[in-house]
């Protein structure tokens, strides 16, 4: 990897579910980045360490179960391995599946790039009655092993010492190798290549991948092979299809998938019976087919109430001393100019600090919390009959679970489905699904003035009407949707050291990212207030805001700003009313409370996910998305209104 200051390198690279993230946030700690892969939206972290004095690159690339990419994550993280070559690999394994796990570390070793194995989750290993021999298993892989329990950070000491020692040493790795009969051919093959001809890796590798892939991908000239180099790939292949019945790829696959088995026997064993342990009794009890969807909607409920209980009292708590300034600010300062740019300003921060962070905080702490247990992927799994029944399958539980967290997230992650069709119908819904902060408003609103059950049922209804609006958008595209392939990791005991960090992380993000436009759009509409511009958008929108909806002809302008962040209409909503949060029922009714907690909720997206649905299928479903959720927010809102008006 090329790098400005010449610090080494260290890539952390793993199948998914092996701990990889959570050792390298043992390491790294607080202070880590996020950031995109140069020209793409797909995000890596990385941070700098120091080591024995010496200052190394870390980057945490995204999981991955092999280096024949799937989806386009993968694609782009391993382009940033191939084409940027690192200094060391730490390759991160799940110990308790070790043998499933090495057919990636095989591949790894192909590579020929300094590198060292992070045999993670020992504890769990040892739980399961799994015994490895790590002399044993360095002789037979070549490279050294480092046990480790990330979550608890044992061997996270010895590992930075062998990274800086392989460093030093920068020794070569020889490949492992297979079958006589395949080996012959793979030589064959390397001999052919050209000495001129570009290769990733070594030529060993190269020679791999272009008798297993051949794409271009993973060669970037592979497309202009000479004639003989193509005839000699293509005898090649023919040759180990010929004597094993089957295509090469397959030939190589069942290569690596069978020395991941000896390795595996001849360096571990089970050194007793295994008893059934809790984890797993619990375990049988949340996939149960009638129990586990009762677990499914306790954890539920037991997670919009718990934020509730929170948030409620931490945001009463911060409230009144940011209305006694306001009331301090306004009488000393009268209705001029610098009391609205104050005011806007202190609305910015004290209604992000106030209204946002209190229920914002343990929304990201609990997410945190059933994704280290391993719940999440068990809620994809469980998920997957009723996403069926809108035309779509369990995979797309995962974006729709990172919705609730952020809607730009969730659209990239849909890389994951195979099918276009998949694809577009589940950006089209992710937009319907409360994020963070429409959560924020939901609680803040109609939970805080109308009560929990109110807000509770409101959820509901969302995820009535996503079924709805899916069955609805699906009838368009006739083609099924493919059955579900979904690891299941193993249950876990949470590190709260490790929750933290992530609530810490994302807490970060939303400081860094989100807070400034709230403060900045606070501060704008104080200036438009004072002269009286926002008047303007008001009458502009006066016919949907106040003829159509009911609602106060004030609010109009907090749907302009809400575009930009959903928080913004509910903190510029008490700004545009003049009036603070224990006072706003005397501003508006309980009926137009619902309808604009219902229309703020479905209207159109914010700017950043309309961005990025934009990048990532199209400005057609772009638009398309904003215009659905424009109407579906008329459309319930006129209906909310009538019902309530009966």
């Amino acid at each position: 990897m090329a790098t400005n200051n010449r610090r080494p390198d260290i890539i952390f690279l793993g199948q998914p579910n092996s701990g990889k993230s959570a050792l390298f946030n043992a390491i790294a700690g607080l202070k880590v980045d996020t950031s995109n892969f140069p020209g793409t939206t797909v995000k890596h972290t990385h941070s700098k360490v120091n080591v024995a004095g010496k200052i190394f690159n870390i980057i945490d690339l995204p999981g991955t179960y092999s280096l024949n990419p799937s989806d386009e994550i993968e694609k782009v993280a391993l382009s940033h391995l191939f084409f940027e070559e690192p200094d060391l690999i730490i390759n991160v394994v799940d110990a308790s599946i070790l043998g499933r796990s090495l057919e990636l570390t095989q591949e790894l070793i192909e590579l020929g790039y300094p590198m060292i194995i992070a045999l993670n989750m020992m504890d769990l290993a040892e739980k399961k009655g799994i015994k490895t021999d790590i002399q044993k298993l360095e002789k037979l892989l070549g490279v050294p092993v480092i046990p480790t329990v990330a979550i608890h950070g044992r061997g996270i000491k010895k590992l930075l010492d062998t990274a800086f020692q392989t460093l030093e040493e920068h020794r070569p790795i020889a490949p492992l190798k297979w079958t006589r009969d395949v080996e012959e051919k793979v030589e064959e093959f390397q001999r052919a290549i050209p000495g001129n001809f570009p290769v990733v890796g070594n030529r060993r590798f190269a020679a791999v991948k272009m008798l297993e892939v051949g794409k271009r991908f993973f060669i970037q000239t592979l497309e202009d092979m000479s004639p003989d180099l193509k005839k000699a790939r293509d005898k090649v292949r023919d040759d180990l299809e010929n004597m094993h019945g089957v295509p090469a790829y397959e030939v190589i696959a069942a290569e690596r998938h069978h020395l991941a088995a000896k390795i595996f026997e001849e360096s571990s064993e089970v050194v007793r019976i295994r008893k059934i342990g809790w984890l797993e009794r619990v375990d049988d009890i949340i996939m149960h087919p009638f129990f586990g969807y009762l677990i499914l909607l306790a954890v539920f409920l037991a997670f919009f109430f718990i934020i509730f209980q929170v948030g409620n009292p931490l945001e009463e708590l911060l409230l009144n001393p940011i209305s006694g300034l306001r009331i301090f600010l306004s009488g000393q300062l009268g209705t001029g100019i610098l009391f609205y740019l104050l005011d806007g300003l202190l609305q910015g921060i004290g209604g992000g600090l106030a209204i946002v962070l209190p229920y914002f905080l343990p929304l990201l702490f609990l997410m945190s919390l059933l994704e280290d247990i391993g719940y999440l992927a068990r809620a994809s799994f469980l998920m997957d009959t009723f996403m069926h029944r809108i035309g779509l399958h369990g995979k797309s539980v995962s974006p729709f679970i990172l919705g609730f967290g952020c809607n730009v997230p969730a659209v990239i992650s849909t890389r994951i489905l195979e099918s276009r069709r998949d694809k577009v119908i589940t950006i089209l819904l992710i937009p319907f699904i409360p994020c963070a902060a429409r959560t924020t408003i939901i609680l803040a609103l109609v939970a805080f003035y109308l009560g929990p059950v109110w807000a509770l049922g409101f959820y509901v209804f969302n995820i009535i009407l996503l079924g709805v609006l899916g069955r609805i958008i699906s009838f368009f595209y006739k083609e099924p949707s493919p059955g579900l392939i979904l690891e299941i990791p193993s249950l876990k005991i949470p590190s709260l050291k490790n929750i933290w960090k992530k609530t810490f992380f994302q807490l970060k993000a939303f400081v860094k990212f989100a807070w400034p436009v709230l403060i900045a759009g606070s501060v704008v509409l104080g200036i438009m207030q004072f002269f009286h511009l926002d008047r303007v958008i008001n009458v502009i929108l006066s016919p949907l805001v106040e003829k159509a909806l009911g609602l106060p002809q004030e609010l109009g302008v907090t749907l302009v700003f809400g575009f930009l962040r959903k928080e913004l209409s509910l903190i510029m909503m008490l700004q545009a009313l003049d009036v603070d949060y224990h006072n706003l029922m005397l501003a508006i009714t309980k009926e137009q409370l619902i309808v604009f907690t219902v229309f703020v909720s479905f209207f159109i997206p914010c700017l950043s996910t309309v961005a990025i649905i934009w990048r990532e299928v199209g400005k057609k479903i772009a638009f398309l998305s904003m215009g659905l959720n424009v109407a579906v927010a008329i459309v319930l809102s006129l209906i909310i209104r009538l019902i309530i008006n009966i």
